[in-house]
């Protein structure tokens, strides 16, 4: 089995209002990678993703070149043991 880890992101630009965390959440999603999807008060995007590291590689990648209307200026990284805390993956408030 596939050692699970938790990628951390802090995703700044034109990142808000875009459909960037919808965008997001059905990436993830896809990945099989559980979670949370967020808007912060300054602008940025927060994301916390859990599962195989093949796959949370993928959705950072996607993060940081995510297609669309949005813009990414920036993206803050931190890669940590999973915390299986999640069963699925969606847009928190």
């Amino acid at each position: 089995m596939a050692l699970k880890r938790r990628l951390h992101l802090f995703v700044s630009g034109l990142v808000q209002g875009v459909f960037y965390r919808d965008n997001t959440k059905s990436k993830a999603s896809s990945l099989n990678l559980t979670g949370w999807v967020r808007n912060l008060l300054d602008g940025r995007v927060e994301v916390v993703a859990e599962g195989d590291e093949i796959s949370l590689q993928e959705l950072f990648d996607y993060c940081r070149d995510n297609p669309g209307q949005s813009r990414v200026d920036d993206v803050s990284v931190e890669w940590s043991e999973a915390k299986s805390e999640f069963k699925e993956f969606k847009v928190a408030g």
